[in-house]
């Protein structure tokens, strides 16, 4: 172990609670991982009980419903211990007898549910602390909760605590006055009109969460820890508009003097620790960072706020799994560092850090596809890790007999075939008639913002090079060539090319893959032709230098709308080009590029735009020639990632390792 690591893995406490490192798993929602009575499925217990395998110290689930009933969000979905006390008792017993084997503490997490910030068809009773409308939809109105349904409501996370404790968990954290989910809403003055003793003052405002804390010692006794998922501020500049990082504003939710004497009084209530970020729905990136967080380590000057104020243990996460910032933030930020996404993408974090093989850490991207972004699909995953949340189901099995694998590109797709067959024990040569790994990741990962794709690029070469795969590169292949291979199977991984605006008055737009590879250097004033996700990061990049940049989309909305890419990632990229000046011009078409200026229309008007640079990002096509050319050899033959259909980085690893699993 690196000693500069070494107080990671000290043991801590919360309370009496004894812990073997100073690392969590930060909770992340289960959504889909409950059976039909309402408890952990066994693909939910496999995916905690591989990140206690991994080497964490304590993990706190995902949220668990208290009262489903109450909001009548529809089950099952998420787990709940007061529907089948009995089976959640059953099914969360096994699971933690085998998390403590690894020396692995658990927590359960118990959640009020999420009152004005409910996705709209998600409950059938829209409830709040005071009348208000939905955080996404206006048209839906909340109701005032009444005093029976807080009272209810109460005694349901008692209840749930004391069957948590039967269950084995080793506490509870209760979700909580954080992220603007209904506890947070009761909290913040904002959205808590209320008269009674539930509304007003602070202490009235903190009385729902007081009063279950106080519940529960009583019930399950003093030893028993309960951890507060808690926001410090919300970063809200007004009802759905977030603030930047470093942006100037007035707080028009709980502001840091306020989230101070908050703390204090939770502690004094009770909680024996506070699992600290920041944020609420209305500025959801903060709770949520996406790769557009270029600072690393988010929370520690919040935790680093409240480790002055409290007495109880600091839990801290936001994109900590830079450990030189981990061990700095100890003691000063935090007394616990917390990973989420990171032990999604690769479980085994701790211990690769404990043996010191950083390098071979499958990095997060930021993405949030695979978790977030995918749990109106399917439970929580990951885009790079396939096997995520169904860690026995979807394991890679051992080699079927001794094959020979031919993989021809080296993009991500192609890596991750190759990769998986050879941790499946078979021989692995990947062609790739460039020289380097990567493909368009290699100029999307250009600007700083996504430097995680650089990252996963070095992570394919570090486990190539460990698996023992043949790579060629320069190595071009032709239908000829592949006999020559010998190959079992052959797996086509040719990705995609940009499409070139071909006609006349157009042509003379530079792609945005020539403009990030500098390849062109551009001029002060840009246009970018296409507003998906390509054109609008490489405009952000450029904007960030001080260039002029305007973005031209044909279609109503950039990169598809709130729904083309997850929330967060899209409310913060819009922030960013908001702030850094790039004019959007929706439902707007080019007909004609001329010398310093671009002429367009939107209906009926037409307009012109300075420009001394255009840059062409509508889009990328199939390179599937050699695939078709392929398509009668004798053996298998596999069509992956982009030269199969283009699609995110997602599916270009997910698709990769369903066939690389399945030769």
């Amino acid at each position: 172990m690196n000693k500069k690591y070494a107080p990671l893995f000290e043991p801590t406490s919360i309370g009496k609670l004894r812990l073997k490192n100073k690392m969590a798993m930060a909770p992340m929602g289960p959504i889909g991982y409950a059976d039909p009575n309402f408890a952990f499925t066994q693909r939910l217990q496999d995916y905690y009980v591989e990140r206690a395998k991994g080497g964490i110290g304590l993990i706190i689930t995902g949220l668990c419903d208290v009262a489903p009933e109450i909001e009548g969000i529809p089950q099952p979905g998420m787990p709940s211990p007061t529907v089948n006390p009995m089976a959640f008792v059953h099914n969360a017993n096994q699971m933690n007898e085998r998390v403590h084997a690894y020396g692995c503490k658990i927590l359960l997490q118990l959640t009020a549910g999420t009152g004005r910030s409910t996705m709209p068809g998600n409950a059938k009773n829209y409830i709040a602390p005071s009348a208000q409308v939905n955080r996404f939809d206006v048209r839906i109105q909340h109701r005032e909760m009444t005093k029976e349904e807080i009272a209810i409501m109460t005694k349901k996370f008692v209840q749930s605590a004391v069957i948590a404790q039967r269950a084995g968990f080793d506490g509870v954290e209760i979700h909580a006055v954080h992220e603007g989910y209904l506890l947070d809403q009761f909290a913040i003055a904002l959205f808590n009109q209320r008269t009674d003793e539930y509304g007003g003052s602070l202490e009235n405002r903190l009385r729902f969460a007081t009063d279950i804390v106080k519940g529960i010692k009583k019930a399950c006794g003093t030893d028993f820890p309960v951890s507060l998922r808690y926001s410090l501020k919300s970063c809200m500049k007004a009802i759905r508009q977030g603030a930047l990082p470093g942006e100037e504003y007035i707080e028009a939710g709980r502001d840091v003097e306020e989230g101070i004497e908050a703390a204090k009084l939770l502690a004094a209530a009770g909680y024996d620790a506070l699992n600290v970020d920041a944020g609420t729905y209305d500025s959801w990136f903060w709770n949520h960072p996406p790769m557009y967080f270029e600072e690393e380590g988010m929370y520690r000057p919040i935790g680093e706020i409240l480790k002055k104020e409290v007495d109880v243990p600091i839990i801290l996460a936001g994109r900590m799994e830079n450990p030189d910032i981990a061990v700095e933030a100890l003691g000063k930020s935090c007394d616990i560092v917390e990973y989420g996404r990171q032990l999604l993408s690769d479980p085994y974090y701790p211990e690769k850090l404990r043996t010191g093989r950083l390098d071979e850490i499958r990095p997060c991207l930021g993405c949030h596809e695979g978790c977030l972004g995918h749990i109106t699909k399917g439970p929580i995953s990951c885009a790079v890790n396939p096997a995520c949340g169904r860690e026995e189901i979807y394991a890679l099995p051992p080699a079927n007999g001794e094959k020979h694998i031919l993989v021809i590109g080296g993009g991500v797709a192609g890596c991750e075939v190759a990769r998986a067959c050879a941790e499946r024990g078979y021989k692995v040569t990947l062609c790739e008639k460039t020289g380097e790994l990567g493909g368009n990741l290699i100029p999307g990962g250009v600007p700083s913002f996504k430097k995680y794709d650089g990252m996963l690029v070095k992570w394919y070469q570090k486990q190539l090079e460990l698996l023992k795969v043949e790579v060629k590169y320069h190595t071009a292949v032709s239908k000829e060539d592949v006999k020559g291979y010998h190959a079992d199977a052959v797996v086509v991984a040719t990705g995609s090319k940009p499409i070139h605006l071909t006609q006349e008055a157009l042509k003379t737009a530079v792609p945005a893959d020539d403009i990030l590879l500098g390849k062109v250097v551009p001029g002060e004033k840009i246009a970018v032709i296409g507003g998906g996700l390509v054109g609008c990061e490489t405009a952000l990049w450029l904007a960030q230098q001080g260039k002029k940049v305007e973005i031209i989309e044909m279609l109503p909305e950039v990169v598809g709308g709130i729904h083309g890419i997850p929330f967060m990632n899209y409310s913060m990229l819009m922030a960013l080009l908001e702030k850094h000046q790039v004019a959007i011009h929706t439902s707007t078409t080019v007909t004609k590029i001329e010398a310093g200026k671009v002429l367009t229309k939107s209906g009926n008007y037409v307009s012109e735009i300075e420009a001394d640079t255009v840059i062409s990002a509508v889009g990328y096509r199939s390179d599937n020639q050699l695939y078709q050319d392929l398509i009668d050899i004798p053996v298998p033959l596999y069509n992956v990632g982009d030269s199969n259909q283009v699609h995110n980085i997602m599916y270009a690893i997910w698709d990769a390792y369903e066939i690389a699993r399945n030769i």
